[in-house]
């Protein structure tokens, strides 16, 4: 049996459903596994037949076939899925199952979060007032390999770090570089602004962010809000250093997370006032726009490349 790790803000999290300003059923094209895919064939009577007239099995992977404005086929005037209503949440397919959670697998444990793209999950985790903590949700008894456990002891290191209270936040993301042997490179905002601009975009607003963030001065946000881009941080450095059991790149995907909670912290700067609303919804669509394209991530990983 595998162990299951998460933060302790995990098992809190509800979908706001019909409430949710950005819903995770308009914009995103949505896969259908295997598995799901043979289970809406088999469905008989009004459902099934909707079923398979809203899904293109020609694509690879087959997919719902958005509505023009982009909605999945079976979000209703309300916001609410017809399929859920009908037939439960058991009958979504794995993605719609999963989102906004995601997962890294290990040779002795399973790590489970939440995405910061969806609204609901980024007011937990930047809500939350104490530190955050990693929980057991399930216990197993595999032997850890010896290179993923430095990797997470690194990262539990970096984490007590990016916690110390003590400090203000601009020297704990200082001490998480020094001590990871990483380094951003020398750039301003402006300069990492148009960097971003060239990226893949998915929601105009965001290129109207980045031009924003190219051309004013930054001032960054009250030290009152240092505890809510702690969780960022803490957030992505949980999220994206066990990438680097793939690519190596510890020191890159160290950096990454840094800069990511920079960019959201100068984007939240230019507000007349910060309000949670603004982090919560700036760090909704910074994880859309980048976390979410591999593309993306990967080009920003490649310019923090470690000489």
């Amino acid at each position: 049996m595998m162990k299951h790790i998460a933060p302790d803000y995990y098992p809190q999290f509800r979908c706001i459903a019909g409430e949710c300003r950005h819903n995770c059923c308009i914009g995103w094209e949505i896969d259908v596994d295997e598995d799901t895919l043979r289970y809406y064939q088999s469905l008989e009577g009004e459902m099934g037949e909707r079923l398979r007239k809203n899904i293109d099995f020609s694509a690879d992977p087959p997919h719902f076939i958005l509505s023009e404005n982009e909605r999945c086929p079976f979000l209703n005037d309300r916001n609410l899925c017809d399929l859920i209503l009908e037939k439960g949440e058991g009958a979504l397919c794995q993605i719609c199952d999963d989102h906004p959670r995601f997962y890294n697998d290990f040779s002795d444990h399973v790590e489970a979060g939440l995405g910061l793209c969806c609204e609901a999950a980024g007011r937990l985790i930047i809500g939350k007032k104490e530190k955050m903590q990693l929980i057991c949700l399930e216990d197993g008894e595999e032997v850890p390999d010896a290179q993923e456990q430095a990797l997470c002891d690194l990262r539990d290191t970096l984490m007590n770090i990016a916690q110390d209270r003590a400090l203000s936040i601009d020297a704990r993301m200082a001490q998480v570089l020094a001590h990871a042997g990483a380094a951003l490179p020398q750039a301003t905002m402006a300069d990492w602004a148009q960097f971003l601009m060239q990226l893949e975009q998915m929601d105009p607003a965001w290129q109207g962010h980045l031009q924003q963030l190219h051309k004013q001065e930054i001032v960054w946000p009250d030290a009152a809000w240092d505890t809510a881009f702690e969780q960022l941080l803490c957030y992505f450095l949980y999220r994206h250093m066990p990438g680097a059991l793939q690519d190596g790149c510890v020191g890159e995907r160290v950096a990454f997370a840094v800069l990511s909670v920079q960019v959201i912290r100068a984007l939240c700067g230019m507000r007349e006032k910060v309000q949670i609303d603004d982090i919560v919804e700036i760090s909704r669509m910074y994880s859309s726009e980048i976390e979410y394209s591999d593309e993306n991530v990967d080009a920003l990983l490649d310019a923090l490349i470690q000489e």
